[in-house]
């Protein structure tokens, strides 16, 4: 890869989040929580967004902590891959 594609994939966003759903082929649904002080109020609240995410290979699972990246528009709603999962989620058997 070139030093300007390297530098390019370098400022795309990342984001960590918790798998919600991974009912659909290759797509994955994404919970990512931030915690910011309210403008007025100063109190801590949480903001929660969901992001759909392309899964490839099927990997991940529902409560898996996963981390995705910004790529380009893969469907009308798909707008971010799977880059790594950082923890499997536990299974209760």
């Amino acid at each position: 890869m070139t030093e300007e594609k390297t530098r390019e994939r370098s400022l795309r966003k990342t984001r960590t989040g918790t798998v919600v759903s991974d009912r659909q082929d290759k797509t994955l649904v994404v919970k990512v929580q931030r915690r910011a002080a309210h403008a007025r109020y100063h109190k801590v609240v949480t903001h929660t967004k969901k992001y759909y995410v392309h899964d490839e290979n099927n990997e991940a699972r529902t409560g898996d902590v996963v981390e995705i990246m910004e790529t380009r528009p893969l469907s009308k709603m798909k707008r971010w891959r799977l880059v790594s999962i950082v923890q499997r989620a536990a299974v209760d058997e």
